[in-house]
């Protein structure tokens, strides 16, 4: 048995208008974040289905773990305030004190579960885009990113 992510990467001149607009949220995103300890700022945005684009940035916190990361916190205010609207895409930015980071960087475990749940609630995948200065990863839906999945439907 083998398993096999399916992705693309692509450059940002070959992004759509679209995932151009998400990319550049994201980034705009990261100077929200509040990484005191870390010093690493990531920043998410996400397009609903109805057009609108909510955006997060991680929150760091001294009572570690208390804090959260940019793609919950944009997950969760869409959820909250947008609860009838499935996320089209979600695009993810970081940078460090040298800028930008190179290689783009995926969401954490807890984050890919909230995304997982996201498409299994709506039953529609959720397109993730993940920056990098040197090249960008579109992956078609968060069960790429997580191929044992675990939803209610596994607790039935």
């Amino acid at each position: 048995m083998k398993i096999e992510i399916n992705y693309d990467f692509v450059s940002e001149s070959e992004l759509s208008k679209e995932d151009l607009e998400l990319v550049n949220r994201a980034k705009e995103a990261t100077k929200n974040s509040y990484a005191n300890y870390s010093h690493f700022n990531v920043g998410a945005a996400l397009r609903l289905e109805n057009g609108d684009i909510i955006i997060g940035a991680n929150q760091e916190n001294a009572a570690f773990p208390s804090g959260l990361c940019a793609e919950r916190t944009a997950v969760f205010a869409a959820q909250a305030q947008h609860p009838d609207q499935p996320i089209e895409a979600l695009a993810i930015a970081a940078k460090n004190v040298n800028g930008f980071i190179k290689e783009p960087i995926s969401p954490c475990g807890p984050c890919r579960q909230v995304i997982l749940e996201v498409e299994d609630r709506y039953k529609k995948p959720v397109r993730i885009i993940l920056y990098g200065t040197d090249g960008i990863y579109i992956i078609k839906s968060v069960k790429d990113l997580l191929p044992f999945s675990f939803v209610d439907a596994n607790m039935k």
